[in-house]
């Protein structure tokens, strides 16, 4: 595969070199990763005690058979319940529980499958997290969109029939301030129906301002809600910051927002676990804000090079199927993601059964629209992107193919009066 997570040392200064060495090998010094740093709000929420006390008790080797059993007969699906689910002993049950996940989606969704694209403006980060290609030391082609390349990459993709956006930026403040996005949010409400931001964490207040620019949702990935893990992959900047990243959904619906979004990167730790605290995130936030929209995302980490320093744990397709079925059956009413990283075969057959949202034309680089939409020779202005996809499919192939698999696909089913 094309190599975009390799840090060159060969680029960095020797002072950069020397610090980044010592992030690496000194945990003395970095930032103690669940200490706010100036400026960052804290609110009070129990939401976080109670994620984090199921999610450490949960052993997921103590559930057999005949708890499986017991939750698939149950009509609600209890916590415990869940917590069966998501064990190895449901692993032999994943028929049983795709015919029942089936059943709720379709109670829910009918057979609509949403679609939508990804934006990214801005790939500059303030972060090492060793995991991602647009980390601070990465030796990358890092570009910001001016306003003018921002609204012309919309109007590309506006023109493809897409009625849904979802904004990304790197993690920089600096480089991606909110003023910055919140002008691409007015820019966006010009051509898309629904705009969604993929951004770093921000205070309510802040929340509020985007929200008031046109944001209608917010996406946040914990990565792993394993702290000590955590801990080990994000050796700098704010996203270091576990519990101020925890709280984002959060002080996003304070702001105004209309729904979040959720998601752990499967395979950084214990996947079962992360994805138990995953769902129970939105359970917790669900009985405080039951006007909100919710949703849940499952992206696998990508293969990577310097596997050294993060010794990914495997989680095929078919776990994948069983965290997503158990999902559907938690949390019938929430919308699930499948995104570009799994195969067009795994996503034409997850959306039969358990997601109800997929992305399409997808691209990870910045400015690279108008040359993949329209086949144009690049001009050398595009930033490198944050990982590869594996289904690069159009709007238009997957319209057709989620119609050929009897799914009616939908661009946007919102009214505004």
């Amino acid at each position: 595969m094309k190599n975009q997570f390799f840090v060159d040392s060969k680029y960095l200064s020797p002072e950069a070199l020397a610090k980044k060495h010592r992030l690496e090998t000194d945990p003395s010094s970095r930032k103690n990763h669940m200490e706010y740093l100036p400026g960052m709000e804290r609110i009070e929420s129990d939401v976080c005690s109670n994620v984090m006390r199921q999610m450490n008790s949960y052993n997921a080797f103590q559930f057999t058979a005949k708890h499986v059993k017991a939750a698939l007969e149950h009509k609600i699906c209890s916590v415990e319940d869940f917590k069966a689910l998501l064990s190895p002993a449901a692993e032999p049950f994943l028929e049983q529980m795709a015919q029942k996940a089936r059943l709720e989606t379709g109670k829910h969704f009918g057979n609509t499958v949403y679609m939508f694209t990804p934006l990214y403006i801005a790939n500059y980060c303030e972060n090492y997290c060793v995991y991602c290609g647009f980390n601070c030391y990465n030796h990358i082609k890092r570009m910001k969109l001016s306003m003018e390349q921002i609204e012309n990459e919309m109007r590309v993709i506006a023109d493809s029939g897409m009625e849904e956006i979802l904004i990304l930026t790197g993690e920089s403040r600096a480089k991606s301030s909110v003023e910055y996005i919140g002008n691409a949010c007015k820019l966006a409400q010009k051509y898309f129906r629904m705009v969604g931001l993929e951004i770093y964490p921000v205070n309510t207040d802040e929340y509020r301002y985007l929200h008031e620019c046109g944001a209608d949702y917010v996406t946040v990935f914990q990565e792993t809600y394993d702290t000590d893990k955590y801990e080990q992959l994000h050796l700098l900047g704010h996203k270091r910051v576990w519990p101020y990243r925890f709280d984002a959904q959060e002080r996003a619906l304070m702001g105004g927002m209309r729904g979040v979004a959720f998601s752990a990167l499967l395979g950084l730790s214990d996947f079962r676990k992360d994805a138990l605290a995953s769902a129970l995130h939105v359970y917790y936030l669900q009985r405080k804000y039951p006007h909100a929209e919710m949703s849940l995302s499952c992206p696998r980490l990508r293969p990577i090079i310097n596997n050294d320093k993060i010794n990914p744990l495997d989680v095929h397709e078919k776990q994948l199927c069983q965290i997503l079925c158990a999902y559907r059956i938690f949390l019938p009413f929430v919308g699930i993601t499948v995104s570009s990283r799994e195969s067009a075969e795994f996503r034409n057959g997850i959306v039969k059964i358990a997601a109800t949202k997929v992305s399409a034309g997808v691209s990870t680089g910045i400015g690279d629209h108008e040359i993949k939409y329209s086949g144009k020779e690049s001009n050398g202005l595009q930033g490198d992107e944050q990982f590869e996809i594996d289904d690069n499919r159009s709007l238009e192939r997957m319209y057709k193919d989620i119609e050929g698999e009897g799914l009616q696909p939908v661009l946007n089913d919102y009214l505004y009066v």
